[in-house]
């Protein structure tokens, strides 16, 4: 409707307007009925109750008038004569004789005015014939009396008292019938009265009923167009509400219907444009999320400060790398290359999200991922870290059994394995890059130092080197073996490294058993003693077979009998390639 497109000020004005416009009506039409009612209540008691009244006072002068003849006729009849009060008699009675036709013409006039009034409603023709019957009376009598009072004055003058007597009795006959005659009159004229005071009840009554009934409908009508405006106002109200909700829980599928073109009907556009807007921006999110982690993204929309300005945290990194992938590559088309790495990187990754990390990039087939705030508390960063790599590790048999179906083949053409480096240290985090392009990354010599120890297992044929400070954040909350005291390319300070060997507890006799040897030949190796060293460290090997780092020490033995360590060697084995 076209009233619902207007806007939300042209609405409530229209329903101000609307109702002062119906209290007008009501107002009007209760000023016109009662001013009907004011003209018959006018009439009532300006011409009926006034004619009624008149009737009746000239049935009291005829009576008055009656009195005066007979006191004319006693003045005149006394002896000596009294001229003089005969005199004054004779006036008194032709003044009540005027005064008698004065108030029945006054009653004609106003039931005439009645007749003549356009305005009201009346009973014209009994009020024409009470005037026909009222002239007709006075007009008899009038005739009767003046010739009765003529008679009677000339039977005074002559003293003939039994004459005058009976003219009097015949002028107190003519007087009684004239009073029975204005007694009918009145009588029509008290019907006239009640008539009339019934229609102003009548239309009292009436104007009482239309201007409620009015008032109830211009209400009526005023609720309901005021429903309909304030339901269409509403509405899109409780609409916008529930949208809004439906956003604050997440959900931007549900756009609203525009069904007004006011101002919340434009709001309602405005939010569908917005619910589109946060669509795409979590479709861009999720897409995102996929090559930027989602913890990483949501960090940058609450704290955007911290990619601008950057900030220096404690953090634990971890580089993971797989072994022989060059030589696995180098066989296998494009297609299944990606299909392989992909599907490496998705098993890989699984653990270090379990474990809160964030991915940091995908480098090769190298994975970097760090811990630390504000993501997760900074006592915790070690140990997860620790816990990750351990579960990445038990991925590998799985993962080595899994690569040669997805390739088609049946068996890999080189083995895979995996390689683990640890660091924690302090770090740049922030948005590192060109104006063109930014990443949001660590770096620091604790991220150079985890990099290292990944490619240092090569050396000591292990999966998992740790640092001294990562390994201090662990505690024994999990299994770990000091493997030697290193300073890496690129850094000066030596520090100890060591091997996660599994979680708290899962440590079978032979490693338990290896553990020791290995830390007594260490502390051997370490004082030069390297004969007691070397029986250590093949006691080691005796326990578990094959174990890398006590081959790698029992190298190194080797390599000093042949060149013994300057006097000054402490102990540390530096690398000097990376």
């Amino acid at each position: 409707m076209p009233i619902f497109n207007q806007s939300i000020r042209r609405k409530i004005v229209g329903i101000a307007l609307g109702l002062i416009v119906l209290m007008l009506v009501t107002s009007i039409l209760s000023m016109v009925m009662s001013s009907q009612v004011g003209i018959l209540l006018d009439e009532l008691t300006n011409r009926y109750i006034p004619a009624y009244s008149h009737l009746a006072r000239a049935n009291i002068r005829s009576l008055e008038r009656a009195l005066a003849l007979r006191r004319m006729v006693m003045a005149r009849m006394e002896a000596p004569s009294d001229e003089e009060a005969h005199a004054a008699r004779l006036r008194d009675f032709e003044a009540l004789d005027r005064n008698f036709e004065q108030e029945a013409e006054a009653a004609r006039k106003l039931i005439n005015a009645i007749i003549d009034d356009p305005r009201t409603y009346s009973d014209n023709a009994a009020l024409a014939r009470l005037d026909v019957r009222i002239e007709s009376a006075v007009t008899e009598l009038r005739r009767d009396l003046d010739e009765g009072n003529a008679k009677l004055l000339k039977q005074v003058e002559a003293k003939d008292m039994a004459a005058a007597r009976g003219t009097l009795e015949r002028l107190d006959t003519l007087r009684d019938a004239f009073n029975r005659k204005v007694d009918a009159i009145r009588a029509d004229m008290l019907t006239q009265v009640y008539f009339s005071t019934s229609q102003v009840i009548s239309r009292q009554h009436q104007a009482i009923i239309v201007s409620g009934v009015v008032t109830l409908l211009a209400a009526i009508v005023g609720f309901v167009f005021a429903l309909l405006v304030s339901s269409g106002i509403t509405r899109p109200v409780r609409l916008l509400l529930a949208g809004t909700r439906e956003v604050e829980a997440g959900r931007f599928d549900k756009p609203i219907t525009v069904s007004t073109q006011d101002e919340i009907g434009e709001l309602a556009a405005a939010f569908n444009r917005m619910i589109e807007q946060l669509r795409r921006n979590e479709r861009i999110r999720e897409t995102f999320g996929r090559y930027i982690d989602p913890k990483v993204v949501q960090g940058l929309i609450d704290r955007p400060e911290v990619a601008i300005d950057g900030e220096r945290r404690v953090m634990t990194i971890l580089f993971c790398d797989m072994s022989g992938f060059t030589s696995m590559s180098e066989g296998m088309t494009p297609r299944g290359l990606v299909k392989v790495m992909n599907h490496y990187f998705t098993v890989m990754s699984a653990p270090i999200r379990n474990h809160r990390g964030i991915i940091d990039k995908y480098i090769g087939d190298a994975i970097m991922s760090y811990w630390g705030p504000p993501f997760i508390e900074e006592d915790e960063q070690a140990l997860l870290a620790g816990l990750a790599a351990v579960e990445m590790t038990d991925q590998v048999p799985a993962l080595q059994k899994q690569l040669p179906d997805l390739l088609g083949i049946r068996a890999m053409p080189a083995p895979c394995d995996l390689r683990i480096g640890i660091a924690t240290g302090e770090v740049l985090t922030g948005s590192i890059g060109s104006e063109l392009m930014m990443s949001f990354t660590v770096m620091g010599d604790a991220v150079n130092l985890a990099s290292r120890l990944e490619a240092v297992n090569k050396v000591y044929g292990t999966r998992i080197l740790i640092s001294q400070a990562t390994a201090d954040g662990i505690g024994s909350r999990l299994e770990l073996r000091e493997i030697d005291r290193l300073a890496v390319a690129g850094q000066s300070a030596p520090q100890a490294i060591f091997e996660v060997m599994a979680r708290p507890g899962a440590l079978s006799d032979a490693q338990q058993t290896l553990r020791t040897h290995y830390a007594e030949g260490l502390v051997a190796y370490r004082a030069r003693r390297f004969d007691e060293a070397r029986a250590a460290f093949n006691a080691a090997l005796e326990a578990v077979p094959g174990d890398g780092p006590s081959r790698t020490m029992l190298g190194r033995i080797a390599q000093f009998a042949a060149d013994p360590p300057d006097p000054d060697w402490d102990g540390v084995w530096r690398l000097e390639q990376k």
